[in-house]
């Protein structure tokens, strides 16, 4: 075979040969199309909750995180016979310690599965916890300490421009509106001192006044200061009587709860009057009549509207779908061996 004859031939066996990568890239490549099921299950976060809060149901129809809240790859639902399918269950402590729910103890759980305590009471309201030690992963509740901190509101950037027009136009000085309550609650005893000295509209259940939805916010707004008094005084325990009832009624809270350095930490800046700052509830009541006198210093504790705004939380599914927001950072193997001295905990 002549020299020429040969390179003829190593060209013919080349050509086909140096196809075969593009041919091999070609066949085992993603196809734009195509999802690999392990993607999807890693990437797919399904959550199931187990009872929903007090009985009261939300619907879960078609991708809610999606289409409510933009969260992608979250999806909800309450369907107990799809548990061994879930990569989380969501638990909600009222229903299991009056004992309206139970645990699937009697199920295969699966090993990768993660089981989340959820709860938006103080610690005084969460009873029965030492049963449930050793069986759940994660905790979700308003602390911010919590695996899943799921407050009441929170504070943003960007001013919304409301708040300056309502001191001309108040008809009382103090409101609040209390359903449950209890004579041996500190909140009780600062407002029976509390209206010696000045005049405060009390509305809801207790004495027989009720506020529908509607009524609420309009009646609160009405009067300069809201006390926004919680039931228990607990770490990080901000409810809606603050982030609701006097932020969004554009009334100036008087608070009583945590510490002030806990309030200054999630609450738009210079925005509220804490009852621990006063000696007595006599300077409190005399500081807010200084205040309501005195326009200039009564819009201070407003200013924050032009800078900051605030969001409230009230939909249990916009809560169940920040689990998927917050699940890259949750610790893998976490387990609550004593649930109680962790809800307990007030450092």
């Amino acid at each position: 075979m002549g020299l020429s004859e040969s390179r003829t031939l190593f060209l013919f066996l080349l050509v086909p040969l140096s196809f075969l990568p593009a041919v091999f890239y070609y066949r085992f490549q993603d196809k734009p199309n195509m999802v690999h099921p392990q993607k999807c299950h890693h990437g797919n976060i399904s959550i199931l909750l187990w009872h929903w809060p007090f009985g009261r149901p939300y619907k879960l129809d078609r991708d809610v995180c999606l289409e409510m809240y933009n969260i992608s790859r979250c999806f909800l639902t309450d369907n107990t016979s799809l548990f061994s399918n879930a990569d989380v269950v969501v638990f909600h402590h009222q229903e299991l310690s009056r004992g309206m729910s139970s645990l699937p103890l009697h199920l295969d759980r699966p090993a990768s599965q993660k089981w989340v305590w959820m709860s938006l009471e103080p610690p005084v309201n969460n009873a029965n916890l030492t049963q449930f030690n050793g069986l759940f992963n994660w905790t979700m509740s308003y602390r911010r300490d919590a695996d899943i901190s799921i407050p009441y509101g929170k504070t943003l950037l960007g001013g919304d421009g409301q708040g300056f027009q309502a001191a001309t136009n108040h008809s009382c000085l103090v409101s609040w509106v209390v359903s449950k309550y209890r004579p041996d609650q500190t909140r009780a005893a600062v407002y029976q001192r509390l209206k010696n000295y000045t005049s405060i509209k009390v509305y809801g259940k207790w004495n027989k006044r009720p506020l529908s939805d509607k009524e609420l916010l309009p009646t609160i707004a009405q009067c300069q200061f809201y006390l926004s008094f919680e039931n228990s005084e607990a770490k990080d325990y901000i409810s809606e009587k603050l982030w609701r009832n006097a932020f969004q009624a554009g009334a100036v809270p008087v608070v009583l709860g945590p510490i002030r350095a806990t309030y200054e930490a999630i609450a738009p800046p210079d925005s509220f009057i804490h009852v621990a700052d006063f000696k007595s509830i006599a300077d409190l009541a005399a500081h807010l009549k200084h205040v309501a006198a005195d326009r200039q210093a009564y819009e201070k504790y407003l200013q924050w509207h032009r800078t900051h705004r605030i969001k409230t939380y009230r939909d249990w599914r916009e809560r169940l779908c920040q689990i998927c927001v917050q699940y890259p950072s949750l610790p893998a193997r976490k387990v609550y061996q004593d649930l109680e001295v962790w809800v307990n905990s007030q450092d």
